[in-house]
């Protein structure tokens, strides 16, 4: 989970800095960076009493979009949630000054627990899945600023190869279907992650039980179906022979989830859920594009980002394929 650090950052300059803002952080520290995550470089700091803190902070460098990486977004989220019963770490500072590690950041609680990088959660009994996926339990306005960042990305070139990271295929056609108001999803706002997934869980080292919920950088007003399509389309990023994506969840599994989740909430997301399945995949090409336009500039946060990078069509040509099986079942249900 974690390893040594790949985006250096000043040591001395930070504990200066946590010296005056954070008192309970004893110096001098030490740094792990964590592995995973596509968007914003994350470190473990252990102080000299080996109290383990986290810090989340923006990508070095020129970024691509001001609606990315809105860590400080993230921060006053977080900070909000901790008067509910949303389980999410404590935050504990804010620092927007560029000049302590070159980038804003903030320091938040580390959860000692167990986050699952694998949706099949493997060396887990049936039964404790089946727990643990019970834990886990707005559309114009992304379209319009996946198009526009879309935009931006696709012009990005490759500081070595000089070519351009280039457009999602589809992406004329995706957009078209999905701004259509006569099929979207009945309005239901409300608060979401934006990017809700099993590896944004931290679960109890022993029990079925989620004690925080992390990276809220995506977090906005929108539709619930975002994040529950999110959730029960895991994939798996395939690069030995090709680069491709595949998806882990059987029809039938979606469904039994999507049931649990009705159970749960009192609202039945079925009759909209085929339509949210395309959407995440077409988001998935999207962020996919923004890996590939980080890795060009070689800003990657993630070692995997160049793997990552190149399954950016196959999830447009999911999605593609997800709204063409829309488009057929459509036209097979009955006029009245």
């Amino acid at each position: 989970m974690v390893e040594s650090v790949r985006q250096q950052i000043d040591v001395r300059s930070l504990e200066n800095y946590l010296t005056k803002k954070l008192d309970q952080l004893k110096t001098p520290i030490s740094l792990k960076q964590f592995n995973f995550g596509q968007s914003n470089p994350t470190y473990q700091i252990t102080s000299s009493d080996f109290s383990k803190y986290v810090l989340r902070k923006k990508p070095p460098g020129k970024l691509l979009s001001s609606t990315a990486h809105q860590i400080e977004r993230e921060y006053r989220i977080l900070r909000a949630l901790e008067k509910t019963n949303v389980p999410v770490p404590k935050v504990y500072c804010l620092c927007e000054d560029d000049s302590v590690i070159g980038t804003p950041f903030y320091i938040m609680e580390f959860l000692d627990g167990r986050i699952m990088e694998d949706p099949d959660m493997p060396g887990l009994l049936p039964n404790e899945k089946e727990e643990m996926s019970g834990m886990m339990l707005f559309y114009d306005r992304q379209i319009k600023t996946f198009n526009k960042v879309c935009q931006v990305q696709a012009e990005i070139k490759d500081i070595e190869s000089h070519e351009k990271v280039g457009p999602i295929p589809y992406m004329k056609e995706l957009l078209l279907y999905f701004s259509d108001e006569y099929i979207q999803p009945q309005d239901r706002s409300s608060l979401i992650h934006g990017d809700f997934k099993i590896d944004n869980l931290v679960f109890h080292k022993t029990e079925p039980k989620v004690i925080g919920i992390l990276d809220w950088e995506m977090a906005t007003i929108g539709h619930p179906l975002s994040d529950l399509s999110n959730l029960i389309t895991p994939i798996r990023v395939e690069t030995q022979s090709q680069a491709k994506i595949s998806e882990l969840f059987s029809i039938d599994t979606k469904k039994d989830l999507a049931r649990l989740y009705a159970n749960t909430v009192g609202w039945d997301p079925t009759p909209d859920l085929n339509w949210g399945l395309a959407f995440g995949l077409f988001k998935l090409a999207v962020i996919l594009q923004g890996i590939a336009s980080r890795y060009a500039l070689r800003q990657a946060s993630n070692a995997k980002a160049k793997e990552m990078a190149k399954c950016r069509h196959h999830a447009a040509q999911l999605a593609w394929n997800q709204v063409q099986i829309n488009i057929e079942n459509s036209r097979k249900k009955p006029k009245l």
